[in-house]
């Protein structure tokens, strides 16, 4: 979520809007993706909370989004399955904690909906330890003329879909802002296929 004063009914109905998504592919996504996450983990955009029954080998979870309507779910989601977890209203260019404090950075279908994908990613980078890993899953651009369907979309989806861009190309961004992807494998999800990988901090920003 990229706005602050937030998105009262999209986070009211962002469950049930995702719900087809998450039975037919997120849920496997999510407990492959997240539940390998390990030490101290960040999540950014937690949104409502869909990722927090995934998480197991948590040493500390924190999680990290602007919008205060999601934040309430989360806390709500959090609670009902018990999971400690130190919730921050923050945006992920504007990360509140110190360099290196994180083993693991984790986010799933977030960085089509920050404001600023260099800068959100660079404040991943900077908070990641040496040799931390970031964990994601994000939809991006498609390629050939789906991709162009998605450019001609993207200003209604956006104002329906809480400044969410369908048509980022988050995988060049990720090593624009000094990443190594690792691991990366491409799915199709509807019009908005998806990147599901794992990236490190290089020494220097390509």
């Amino acid at each position: 979520m990229s706005s602050q004063k937030g998105h009262r009914w999209f986070a009211a109905s962002y469950d049930f809007l995702t719900r087809s998504a998450e039975q037919r592919v997120l849920h496997r996504l999510r407990k492959r993706v997240v539940g390998a996450a390990s030490g101290r983990i960040l999540e950014l955009g937690v949104g409502t909370g869909a990722n927090l029954s995934y998480y197991k080998s948590v040493e500390h979870l924190v999680a990290t989004d602007p919008d205060p309507f999601m934040l309430a779910r989360a806390r709500k989601r959090a609670e009902a399955l018990n999971v400690k977890v130190e919730f921050h209203q923050a945006p992920a260019e504007a990360i509140p904690f110190a360099d290196a404090s994180f083993d693991t950075v984790v986010s799933t279908l977030v960085l089509c909906t920050v404001d600023d994908q260099s800068t959100s990613l660079a404040e991943a980078k900077r908070v990641l330890k040496p040799g931390g890993a970031f964990r994601f899953i994000e939809h991006v651009r498609a390629e050939g003329f789906l991709g162009k369907v998605q450019d001609f979309l993207t200003p209604a989806w956006r104002w329906f879909g809480a400044g969410c861009h369908p048509n980022r190309q988050t995988t060049a961004a990720f090593k624009a802002a000094g990443f190594e992807i690792v691991e990366l494998e491409r799915r199709p999800l509807w019009l908005t296929p998806l990147v599901i990988g794992v990236a490190r901090p290089t020494r220097l920003a390509r």
